[in-house]
């Protein structure tokens, strides 16, 4: 009996460890040698590797044109090649093919990162030299790795590393390295598609502004992402993809595996962004088919299982690390109304430039793609956003279709982008934001009323008296809504003039941001402080100001100050988040929650005795 049982464990073990080998190839096979740019020269013959089908990198015959001297920035040396083969020369140079490592000599010289022009007819590309995108270790080394760096080079995959033909296939080049200089004004980096998957073409184009705007040109590709397991390991000429969104909705952006060893990987050869450290999902990638087009050949990929996170976005390329889990904001969306409730999960990139618009583009998309969307719909939001060591962000408003056309799912998704801008744009805290929780429900009619009319009953008051104020409301396609609002006079008002502005809640917001301190970074916890104490638009506010000076001190209101003390306050503006304004908001009473949204603004005026 034991020595079956011992039989049987024998066998795991065997299994387990060819099971363990298969999967480590890529990260035990011995470093490759590198060539440096100064031993490249025109006419010397190679093989470079890229995905055309499936996950097997594939082998494409290289012949060198020449080297193009500091055209990819000072120093930014590129290696002009054309490339041979039956695949690539009906492709040509493919979306998705920046990073497939280049052998010449049977040693590793770059990444295949730019094509020539848009409509060539041969493929013709240029290298982003091995040493160039090397310096990326360097730049995500530990301290420990530091300490250890006049030790020999760090063990480094190949990737297929058979020796190049004999050249015998190739004529003679007709080009030197001086004659390769017309080229470089034809360079451009090889689009990496960001391919967004679950998106509506509305979508991207009301966003694609906002994704200009932080450096992203939507490229057209197709591709998905899926839970499907790949067991074949990464290796240099793998497809490899950067992931900004996942889940239901899912944007992601692939190229190839240039250089990988036991810890990391280098891919692109050039920027996806250029954002510097960064911290994305690096998952395995299958491509399903390789399409030609003079105008837009690209890869059609199928994006797979987690291999660990991309950590540097670089000039020269990106770099991955195997050991490390990225830090992903989850995103819980709930639609409640039509045809039942509805819900979608997903996940969006921790960074301070792309998340807000990664947020908006998701929301609106969301909202957007349900049967139920139409011109005449109303949103209720309950939401929040957890900041850890933070109170929550609390969301509570209304979007209804405005007079400009803008649609309420627009408002909303800008809504919580400019939430999410502001909660990133401090000097002093770093914000390690938990996760987004967001309630919809859905109001299948325009729920919007103008504030028509606003009048008080006296001209004149006393400290201590009660006014009324009158309110009348058009609702969109209703009937008027009048209300009384009784206001009191505050006993310490001064003798004068006594203005009371009736507005929304969103004209008070503006009033503050249009503050000179509203355009200050202030600490997050302020920050948060000053987005929980924005009004809901769904409620009439009547506002009493004072012709007294008021201070304000990052979120906190001094209102009605002594000349005096003002005095003394004055000099400390150069030192403090701190901002005087003419006016005091001595009061403030809003009505009962409407199921409208509230907007417009009236200012009334009466004489204090």
């Amino acid at each position: 009996m034991r020595k079956a049982v011992f039989a049987l464990f024998a066998i795991a073990i065997l299994v387990f460890g060819i099971s363990l080998s298969a999967n480590l190839t890529a990260q035990t096979a011995p470093s490759p040698q590198t060539i440096p740019v100064s031993q490249i020269r025109a006419g010397m013959r190679g093989v470079a590797y890229t995905v055309f089908e499936g996950v097997k990198p594939e082998s494409m015959e290289v012949e060198v044109l020449g080297v193009l001297h500091n055209v990819n920035g000072p120093k930014g040396d590129v290696i002009l090649v054309r490339l041979h083969g039956q695949k690539v020369e009906y492709t040509g140079v493919v979306a998705g093919m920046s990073g497939s490592p280049v052998y010449l000599e049977g040693k590793l010289a770059g990444a295949l990162a730019f094509r020539i022009g848009e409509f060539s007819k041969e493929p013709i590309a240029g290298v982003t030299p091995i040493a160039d995108m090397l310096e990326i270790s360097v730049l995500d080394r530990s301290p420990a790795e530091e300490a250890a760096a006049a030790k020999p080079a760090m063990s480094v995959v190949a990737g297929k590393t058979a020796a190049p033909g004999d050249g015998s296939e190739f004529s003679s080049s007709s080009f030197d390295e001086s004659g390769t200089q017309g080229f470089a004004n034809y360079l451009k980096p090889i689009e990496t598609p960001l391919v967004f998957n679950g998106f509506s073409e509305d979508a991207m184009r009301r966003f694609a502004p906002q994704f200009a705007s932080a450096g992203i040109v939507p490229v057209m590709g197709a591709g998905s992402v899926s839970d499907a397991k790949q067991p074949e390991p990464l290796e240099a000429g793998s497809a490899v993809s950067a992931v900004l969104v996942r889940g239901d909705m899912s944007i992601e952006a692939t190229c190839t595996v240039t250089y990988i060893d036991p810890q990391r990987l280098l891919a692109c050869g050039h920027p996806l962004l250029q954002f510097g450290a960064v911290d994305l999902p690096m998952n395995k990638a299958r491509v399903l088919a390789t399409l030609a087009s003079p105008l837009n050949a690209f890869k059609i990929v199928d994006t797979t299982e987690p291999a660990g996170t991309f950590v540097q976005d670089r000039h020269t390329g990106i770099l991955g690390v195997f050991n490390k889990q990225p830090d992903m904001i989850p995103v819980t969306l709930t639609i409640h109304g039509g045809a039942g409730q509805k819900q979608f999960h997903y996940e969006v990139l921790n960074n301070p430039k792309l998340t807000p618009v990664a947020l908006m583009v998701t929301v609106f998309n969301a909202l957007h793609g349900v049967n139920e969307f139409g011109e005449e719909i109303t949103y209720r939001l309950a939401g929040s956003i957890g900041v850890k060591g933070f109170p929550e962000v609390q969301m509570k408003n209304m979007f209804a279709p405005g007079e400009n056309g803008q649609p309420a799912a627009m408002q909303a998704a800008l809504s919580l982008g400019e939430r999410f801008s502001r909660i990133y744009d401090n000097p002093y805290d770093a914000p390690a934001v938990e996760g987004v929780n967001l309630d919809f429900d859905l109001v299948r009619e325009r729920r919007l009323a103008r504030l028509e009319s606003a009048r008080t009953d006296v001209t004149e008051a006393r400290p201590g008296d009660e006014v009324t104020v009158e309110t009348v409301l058009a609702p969109y396609r209703g009937e008027r809504i009048v209300q009384q609002i009784p206001v009191k006079i505050p006993t310490s008002a001064s003798k004068g003039t006594l203005h009371i502005l009736v507005s929304d809640g969103d004209t008070l917001d503006r009033i503050g941001h249009s503050n000179p301190a509203f355009g200050r970074r202030l600490d997050l916890a302020s920050t948060i402080a000053l987005l929980n104490k924005e009004h809901a638009n769904n409620r009439v506010y009547v506002s009493l100001l004072e012709a007294d000076p008021e201070a304000r001190v990052a979120d906190k209101v001094m209102p009605t100050l002594p000349l005096s003390v003002m005095n003394v306050m004055d000099g400390m503006r150069g030192n403090q988040e701190m901002v005087v304004s003419g006016e005091s908001s001595v009061d403030e009473t809003a009505t009962a929650p409407l199921d409208q949204v509230v907007s417009g603004a009236q200012l009334l005026t009466i004489t204090v005795k």
